[in-house]
């Protein structure tokens, strides 16, 4: 859902990063160690206390994907939010009810062989692959889903 206002500190500050090719098309990645069909995503990462949202919508997308070779093309306005289901793993969210996100929107500039999913210590992802953005909702884990949708309609114009 998406909200005006800060929701406050049960959420954890997140940003999401779209990336769209030439063609329109998404980026997707697989969760590594996670068991499919609905573990693919787009990069997504917290936020360090007194960073810039764009400075870390960059550092996640590299640190995730390898890309640095990016434009800026738009960013929502407002919080999107989505709660973790009950036992949800994460060990670095537990202490929070779900993510507060910001998203951004980047064309993706370079060549393909910058993408690299080993380029952080922490691997996120052990596939990618595009997509046409309408596909992220069937790809995508289930609480997460609205997330998505939001997210869908504010970067629309940029598909393909």
């Amino acid at each position: 859902m998406i909200l005006g206002d800060d929701p406050g500190p049960a959420w954890r500050a997140n940003v999401g990063i779209v990336l769209f090719n030439a063609e329109g098309k998404v980026w997707l990645g697989r969760r590594a160690g996670t068991e499919g069909p609905l573990n693919w995503q787009f990069p997504q990462g917290g936020v360090d206390p007194g960073e810039d949202w764009l400075a870390a919508a960059h550092r996640e997308l590299q640190e995730e994907t390898g890309v640095t070779s990016v434009s800026l093309l738009d960013r929502t306005q407002g919080w999107i939010v989505y709660d973790f289901p009950a036992g949800f793993p994460e060990h670095r969210t537990r202490k929070f009810r779900g993510q507060k996100q910001v998203w951004f929107a980047f064309r993706f500039e370079g060549d393909e062989a910058e993408i690299r999913l080993d380029h952080h210590e922490e691997i996120e992802f052990d596939a990618w692959r595009w997509a046409n953005l309408p596909e992220t909702l069937e790809t995508v884990v289930a609480f997460k889903r609205e997330a998505y949708g939001d997210v869908i309609a504010a970067f629309a114009r940029f598909a393909g």
